[in-house]
């Protein structure tokens, strides 16, 4: 079944994981004609029953390329690949969470043939995204920004253009610090709240109504009292994003002793086989460490 286009330009989509997906389902949501593609092809089948097509190279059928992957690292290998279909004047909107110098590294290469490059890094889990409630953050040629406003539109809720390549990336890092420390501090709290014998559903539902109130309290809360760890964001995802935070940290002379700690629970994560599993699984690195103190 193909949806009837409302829009001028057709859309090419490369990476169909969980938040390249959702982006590809918002696209389809807002009528537009959208090419997908990934390196394995069942990820696309879901996608292509609701309208899109499949295509070997969007670049090929498209003036415009959305792109999200695991780290820049991954998308200039993808695109070298898919680079016989560029073409002198095309967009790429490049989704994916990487560091500031990746952005402006990718755009530069981009540029030397002829292709513009806006880095757009999205504030959302992926369930957020598929609902038309992600936030995009936008660096790069401010001029090409305003001339796609209509994408981002039907991409995000709001979008914001911060500045040349690097900057979105650097928001979205800063972003991404202050939500997971609520993440790991809520998870935490539900913990000690457990052990002091409250009721981890009721705690949450009090919680929400007190000055101690933050978003994840709604994105995770109930994940975690439940023990639901259907993805929506991968906790992996989220140690590699924290990996990039201390990373440029230290680039510029600073200890984020917060985060530092973070990490350890996320890889301590990744080590009990959580790593798949949506970011909310930080509860149980919590309850692990608090069962293995309670043993000894």
């Amino acid at each position: 079944m193909s949806h009837f286009s409302s829009h001028s330009r057709t859309i090419g989509v490369v990476g169909l994981g969980l938040l390249g997906a959702a982006l590809c389902d918002r696209l389809l949501d807002e009528h537009w004609q959208v090419y997908c593609y990934n390196r394995t092809k069942d990820k696309s089948l879901p996608l292509v029953e609701r309208g899109a097509m499949w295509s070997d190279n969007p670049f090929e059928q498209c003036d415009c390329v959305v792109v999200c992957l695991y780290n820049s690292a991954a998308v200039r290998e993808c695109l070298t690949g898919l680079s016989d279909g560029f073409r002198s004047g095309q967009l790429v909107v490049d989704a994916t969470t990487g560091g500031p110098d990746d952005a402006a590294q990718l755009g530069s290469w981009l540029a030397e043939a002829g292709v513009d490059y806006l880095e757009s890094p999205i504030a959302a889990s992926s369930d957020q995204t598929r609902r038309g409630r992600a936030i995009a953050f936008v660096g790069g040629s401010e001029s090409t920004y305003r001339e796609n406003q209509d994408l981002f539109e039907s991409l995000a809720a709001a979008a914001h253009y911060v500045g040349e390549w690097g900057s979105a990336a650097k928001f979205k890092l800063v972003n991404n610090l202050i939500l997971g420390l609520n993440r790991v501090a809520l998870a935490e709290g539900l913990v000690l709240a457990e052990r002091m014998g409250l009721d981890a559903g009721n705690t949450l539902a009090v919680l929400k109504q007190c000055n101690a109130y933050s978003g994840v309290m709604d994105t995770k809360g109930q994940k975690m009292v439940d023990g639901d760890f259907a993805t929506q964001a991968r906790l992996a995802q989220h140690a590699k994003d924290v990996r990039i935070i201390l990373q440029e940290a230290s680039k510029h002379g600073l200890v984020l002793p917060m985060s530092a700690t973070h990490l350890q629970l996320l890889e301590q994560g990744e080590l009990l086989g959580l790593g798949d599993l949506d970011n909310s699984a930080i509860v149980r690195v919590l309850q692990a460490d608090a069962q293995t103190a309670r043993s000894e």
